[in-house]
């Protein structure tokens, strides 16, 4: 039981460095924001999906601002709507992450793409749980 502890344990010293990761600072921040930019342009351009998502946020953002009484559910508000947006994202690394492994039609790949699609849906359930958990209230 000891070894497989020790064996398990992965120090700093144990993994090779990465010859990729050189920049730091402020320099790092800025190559960062770059590559997240190109994530976002990219889902744009190829996920209709995010699309529409991103079209709904853009009109639920400032109503939820408005429609909140308070910063904890104007927070709450914008947030899950937000989570939408990052879960799909998430989701569309997975799905271009297995197309990029095989394009071939396999038991697993069609499982992690479907479990993606689950954490979208729940993401879509949660918000507007959470949307109607502030509103109705105020109606009912």
């Amino acid at each position: 039981m000891a070894q497989q502890r020790e064996r398990a344990h992965v120090s700093k010293q144990d993994v090779a460095p990465n010859p990729y990761k050189t920049r730091t600072g402020l320099s790092r921040v800025y190559h960062a924001g770059i590559n997240s930019m190109s994530g976002l342009r990219a889902a744009w351009q190829t996920e209709s999906a995010f699309r529409q998502e991103l079209t709904l946020a853009l009109i639920l953002l400032p109503l939820a601002l408005w429609l909140g009484r308070n910063w904890t559910e104007r927070a709450a508000l914008a947030g899950s709507v937000l989570l939408v947006l990052i879960v799909e994202l998430l989701n569309t690394a997975i799905e271009y992450t297995v197309d990029r492994v095989s394009l071939e039609q396999h038991a697993l790949s069609k499982t992690a793409k479907d479990l993606g699609s689950a954490a979208v849906l729940l993401t879509l359930l949660l918000c507007a749980l959470i949307w109607a958990a502030v509103l109705l209230p105020r109606w009912v």
